[in-house]
């Protein structure tokens, strides 16, 4: 059973060939016994997911159809869910149990998807491996001795394991789709303001974005059908219809435009997740896409500007926690500058501490300008630079990521180095681009991942692309070992 994508699990169930509560028992086992070797979860809910899977078996019973209706999935641990520890893999709230549901927890619950835990991920959303969160860094399944990318590594760690068939994730500059890369699966950041960010807790507002993670680009065109659509509750939510994601899979690629930067193949590119690239571009050739050479000029400047704008916008979103109000609190604190002080400085760990140094120094009133302003006028520069683009080809095709992932701790004394590992994906970010990274081959036994980019709500071109290439390859089928 735990080799079943979401798709064969919503045909299985179809047919009465097992019942939800027989697969979650199956899955929740499966958990208790491999998940101590990668640590992929904070909280396991059995109780909630037997209930859960129950109810969608009594629905299934009463005529009800769906092909979220009795899933198992798991959600990234910065989605509030109502009663349950939400930690956002932070001892700040290590106590904090959220008292509603976000809109993307809400909305597949409603579909019938039965939640089994929440997954471990860098406090706070910030970083690039899995390393930084309280509960302990999370192990890549491929190889237990290297990273499985972040910030959602352990929603990625637990899908690639076959703990579950697919989870829930967020993106910031690449948290979806890097650790998608590493581990062998397909991830989606959708367009920004696609997907509610109401009830998820916010690293950077104008950058964050949820989506799926799974194997298949058909498994994640039925998660992000649920997860997808107008919400009141979120102002920077967009009320543009949501299209049926499935139905497009099968469309031809005859004809398609591909376009392939050249500053992509740059000299901090692996050469081997080069010649993997390029033959991706072979592959979607013979389906029918013509390939194109385009530029994005600008892309040299992406990463210096983010990490201006990401940690200015945490060090506005964190400074709710601070002792008083929810989350950890200090012992005996002197006085109320105290308890500020020793509550934040206990509670939040290095990264998440560097970060809002970083940002509080760039929103600083002598630097504001320096800083700040200048980098968002080059995220509008890369945002005309993917116009441009986009006004010759259709989609923008390259590497997710530079390199394969990295051994745990070979980056943790040089916080720069795993910030340039997101050097393909965060202009995606900047721009509000949506993005997909889908399995493409292995360097030295560790998966490679081809990003595609696209415009402005065309979730369902990437998905048809991704599908297609993944009916014609079987990097995707491939399983690590011991799992």
């Amino acid at each position: 059973m735990h080799h079943m994508t979401l798709a064969e699990i919503a045909r299985g169930l179809a047919d009465k060939k097992f019942s939800s509560e027989e697969l979650t028992q199956v899955l929740l086992a499966r958990i208790a016994q491999l998940d101590p070797q990668l640590n992929s979860f904070i909280s396991l809910t059995q109780e909630l997911a037997l209930s859960q899977a129950k109810a969608a078996d009594a629905r299934r019973a009463n005529g009800e159809t769906g092909a979220l209706l009795g899933a198992p999935i798991a959600h990234k641990d910065l989605f509030c869910t109502q009663g349950i520890r939400t930690s956002c893999g932070s001892k700040m709230l290590d106590n904090f149990k959220a008292p509603y549901d976000a809109t993307v927890v809400a909305k597949l619950a409603a579909a019938g998807a039965v939640t089994l835990g929440k997954t471990n991920m860098d406090e706070f959303a910030m970083g690039s491996a899995n390393e930084s969160s309280y509960y302990g860094a999370v192990k890549n399944p491929w190889n237990l001795e290297h990273v499985p990318g972040g910030s959602s590594g352990g929603s990625a760690a637990a899908v690639a394991a076959r703990l579950l068939p697919a989870a829930t994730a967020t993106d910031t500059g690449g948290s979806i789709r890097q650790p998608a890369a590493f581990t062998n699966l397909t991830g989606l950041k959708p367009t920004y303001g696609r997907v509610s960010r109401w009830g998820m807790i916010a690293y950077a507002s104008s950058l964050d974005q949820g989506g799926p993670l799974a194997r298949t680009a058909e498994d994640c065109a039925i998660l992000l059908q649920g997860m997808a659509g107008f919400d009141p509750n979120d102002s920077t939510s967009i009320d543009e219809p949501v299209p049926d994601y499935s139905a497009s899979l099968n469309g031809s690629l005859q004809g398609l435009r591909i376009g392939v930067p050249k500053e992509y193949f740059s000299a901090g590119l692996d050469p081997r997740i080069a010649e993997l690239v390029h033959n991706s571009v072979k592959e979607l050739e013979k389906l029918g896409a013509i390939i194109k050479e385009i530029s994005l000029p600008n892309m040299q400047h992406a990463i210096p500007a983010y990490y201006v704008i990401a940690p200015a916008e945490a060090s506005s979103n964190l400074s709710r926690f601070d002792g008083v109000r929810f989350g950890y609190r200090c012992e005996n604190p002197e006085n109320l500058i105290d308890l500020y002080k020793r509550s934040r400085g206990e509670g939040f760990g290095a990264e998440v501490q560097r970060r809002i140094m970083v940002g509080a120094y760039a929103l600083s009133a002598g630097y504001y300008d320096a800083y700040y302003l200048k980098a968002q006028k080059i995220r509008r520069l890369v945002k005309n630079d993917f116009m441009a683009a986009f006004n010759e080809v259709d989609i923008i095709l390259g590497p997710t990521t530079p390199n394969p992932a990295w051994k745990l701790g070979a980056k943790n004394s040089d916080p720069v180095a795993e910030y340039l590992e997101d050097v393909y994906t965060i202009t995606a970010n900047l721009a509000g681009l949506p993005g997909l990274s889908m399995p493409a081959g292995f360097v030295d036994g560790l998966p490679v991942g081809v990003q595609l980019l696209a415009p402005y709500f065309q979730e369902g071109r990437l998905l048809n692309v991704a599908h297609q290439y993944q009916l014609n390859t079987d990097w995707h089928t491939r399983t690590p070992t011991g799992f």
